[in-house]
C-alpha cells in the first residue's frame, strides 16, 4: 500500500475551509503561487463530504476514462484502418 502523501483533515469544517480555499485560489490562478491545478485539488477534497462535488468528481473521472480509452477508429483516422 502506498504512503500517503496528503491527509485531508479529520473534522467536517476543516476539510470544507481547505477545499474551498483550493477553489477560490484555483480561480485566481493566474496570479504568481497560485495555480490553475487547485481547483480540480478542492473538488476532490470537498467530494468527501458534498454529494454535488462528489457527482462533479465523478462525471470528470468517467469523461477523462472514455477519452483515454478511445480508438482511434472511433475518430476517422484512415491509417489506423489498415
Amino acid at each position: 500500500m502506498p504512503k500517503k502523501i496528503f491527509r485531508a483533515p479529520k473534522s467536517k469544517f476543516g476539510r470544507l475551509f481547505l477545499g474551498w480555499s483550493l477553489v477560490v485560489g484555483g480561480i485566481l490562478g493566474f496570479l504568481p503561487v497560485l495555480g490553475f491545478w487547485m481547483i480540480p485539488l478542492g473538488v476532490v477534497v470537498l467530494s468527501a463530504d458534498s454529494p454535488f462535488m462528489r457527482r462533479l468528481r465523478r462525471r470528470a473521472e468517467v469523461w477523462i476514462g472514455r477519452k483515454r480509452n478511445r480508438r482511434p477508429e472511433a475518430n476517422g483516422d484512415k491509417k489506423a484502418k489498415e
